[in-house]
């Protein structure tokens, strides 16, 4: 069942790498000013999806996902079925968030934020 869930693992991240592609272009195209780079490649990059609709928008991200949202989703529901021990081990995971829930929700806040800062550290460097 391992070498299954990890030939899984591996479809689910082929079928999901080209809208993350767009998605990581669509953002690094903001990055630098459009004469360089990486804002050039990721420009060329979006230009290429949007000139192929079918290909880019239809397939690239929105097929692709959402079969590697439904595999993934059924494979899960199976194991989930299957396995006691990981029905006991989300379990025991529940249970350690709700004791320490406070550090999890400043852990959580502190990361948001450091995003938050990165964010606007970039849009001030490209300004």
């Amino acid at each position: 069942m391992k070498k299954i869930g990890g030939a899984i693992a591996l479809l689910e991240l082929f079928l999901v790498f080209p809208a993350a592609l767009f998605m990581t272009a669509l953002f690094a195209r903001n990055v630098q000013p459009p004469p360089y780079e990486p804002a050039q490649t990721a420009r060329r990059l979006v230009d290429w999806y949007a000139a192929r609709p079918v290909l880019g928008l239809d397939i690239f991200l929105i097929a692709m996902p959402l079969l590697a949202l439904g595999l993934g989703g059924a494979i899960l529901l199976r194991h989930w079925r299957a396995d006691a021990e990981l029905r006991e081990a989300a379990g025991h995971a529940v249970l350690v968030l709700r004791a320490h829930l406070a550090a999890v929700l400043i852990a959580a806040a502190t990361l948001l934020a450091g995003g938050i800062l990165a964010i606007v550290a970039l849009h001030m460097i490209t300004d």
